[in-house]
């Protein structure tokens, strides 16, 4: 029988191998279930890829700028070709596409102490972003006559309390058993001499691994497997924090899977940059493969570079909003996913030698992420969808100033006026011609701007406050 004594000697004998034998430094004050505890972590850990992280701290990462950098190919919405949008659509019929949110983010920078998903994101009814995105899905599954399973990545940190927020909003109605929750993996947080840190005496310090780890968290959940289950060959990957993303978009799948310059296997949307210092990463093409330079590592001269009809030559900002097919997935994760490490110094809190807590004031340690979009390069050829900004991006991240609740409500009032005017309703407006009032239109009374003609238009009255649901 294994006791805790000789799963103890183990456990040191290995971390001492790699000059981590520091980590169980409390062990002889901790009781039996807290000892416990510690080594089930330590037997967890791969200490190899902790070497391979420490390694990595003295890498100076320096992004090497192509010689041969060039703009991405767009595909611009007014090159689609309605049989790509119609091949599209008949693949979301046929159940051939998923929706993959990724939600592993609390809502600390927005001053909201839950899941980011829980936070009240639209102008009138205060729905929280979760709900926001369970409508689309609602809406597209009566529009296609299909079931669009929704599968959803939370962190360590957050999935107890967002598993319990649907449980007690009933799955917004979807039904619990097309939505599928998991956990994305983590890192352990590292000192900046590449010692492993403690959170607890009997915890380690981790940190989540960026959305690059939502692709191996597929295939742990067993996510893939589900989708192969259901039939599903598609995924449609978004972030949290955009209420307005099209969550089920048929002209995005369909230039995914049909247009003849793709391999189907990672798309992306891009929106035109708002000038050239915006701080969004850009897609760019080197040695015949998309990817994205993250604007820190793009030379100004660059940036700011214009072609013959004055528009910026590197001009596609990534929003974070891809397809997939399943099958690229599978291939990536088979035996490993090894995208890049993307370093960023914090302030991490820790257990000392001596026991006590240290709450740093300065950046002490290493915090080690992955990032989705490192796999697009890995696709044999990959597109760049064009949308507009002020239809699928105000995203929710800061508190206040730009990506805040306040711009992203008035884009979303922005969108519902325009798509109710296309529709025969009479919207009243100030004279920067920004809507005089403000209108929250449920993606279950009109999902995209086409459902608006099923509404019986109107006048909104200046000032009104109108809310759109389902009749």
């Amino acid at each position: 029988m294994t006791t805790l004594a000789s799963r103890l000697e183990r456990a040191r004998e290995r971390l001492a191998g790699h000059g981590q034998e520091h980590v169980l430094g409390h062990a002889a004050n901790l009781d039996p279930v807290r000892l416990d505890r510690l080594l089930d972590q330590v037997d967890a850990l791969s200490l190899e890829q902790v070497d391979a992280l420490a390694a990595a701290l003295d890498d100076d990462g320096g992004f090497v700028l192509p010689a041969d950098l060039a703009p991405a190919t767009i595909v611009r919405r007014a090159q689609v070709d309605a049989a790509w949008s119609a091949h599209g659509e008949a693949l979301v019929r046929a159940g051939k596409v998923a929706c993959f949110m990724v939600a592993g983010g609390q809502g600390t920078r927005l001053g909201w102490d839950a899941p980011k998903g829980t936070f009240p994101a639209t102008p009138i009814t205060r729905a929280p972003l979760f709900q926001v995105f369970a409508e689309q899905i609602r809406a597209a599954r009566q529009r296609f006559g299909a079931m669009i399973r929704w599968y959803i990545m939370t962190s360590p940190m957050n999935d107890a309390p967002t598993r319990e927020f649907f449980v007690r909003h009933d799955h917004f109605g979807l039904g619990a058993d097309t939505v599928m929750f998991f956990p994305q993996g983590t890192l352990p947080s590292l000192s900046l001499d590449g010692r492993l840190l403690l959170a607890e005496p009997d915890e380690l310090a981790v940190n989540p691994d960026g959305h690059g780890g939502s692709l191996r968290a597929l295939r742990h959940s067993g996510a893939l497997d589900d989708m192969r289950a259901h039939g599903i060959e598609h995924i449609s990957y978004f972030q949290v924090d955009n209420p307005l993303v099209h969550a089920v978009d048929p002209i995005f799948v369909g230039v995914h899977a049909a247009h003849p310059s793709s391999s189907g296997e990672m798309t992306s949307k891009m929106v035109a940059k708002r000038d050239a210092a915006e701080k969004v990463g850009v897609f760019c093409a080197s040695a015949g493969r998309t990817m994205v330079v993250e604007y820190s590592d793009l030379p100004a001269s660059l940036a700011a570079e214009r072609d013959g009809d004055g528009r910026l030559r590197f001009d596609a900002g990534s929003i974070a909003i891809h397809m997939l097919s399943r099958e690229f997935v599978e291939r990536l994760t088979a035996h490993g996913l090894a995208l890049p490490l993307h370093k960023a110094r914090k302030k991490v809190p820790h257990i000392g030698d001596d026991g006590i807590r240290v709450d740093p004031t300065t950046p002490n340690a290493i915090k080690m992420e992955t990032f989705v979009f490192d796999a697009i390069p890995m696709a044999q050829s990959s597109l760049v969808l064009e949308t507009d900004r002020a239809e699928e991006f105000a995203p929710i991240k800061n508190a206040d100033g730009d990506d805040s609740p306040v711009t992203s409500i008035a884009a979303q009032v922005a969108r519902a006026a325009r798509w109710l005017e296309s529709a025969g309703w009479s919207i009243p407006r100030l004279a920067d011609g920004s809507p005089d009032c403000t209108i929250e239109l449920s993606p279950l009374a009109a999902g995209c701007e086409a459902a608006c003609t099923n509404l019986v238009p109107r006048a909104i009255e200046r000032g009104a406050a109108l809310a759109i649901t389902p009749s």
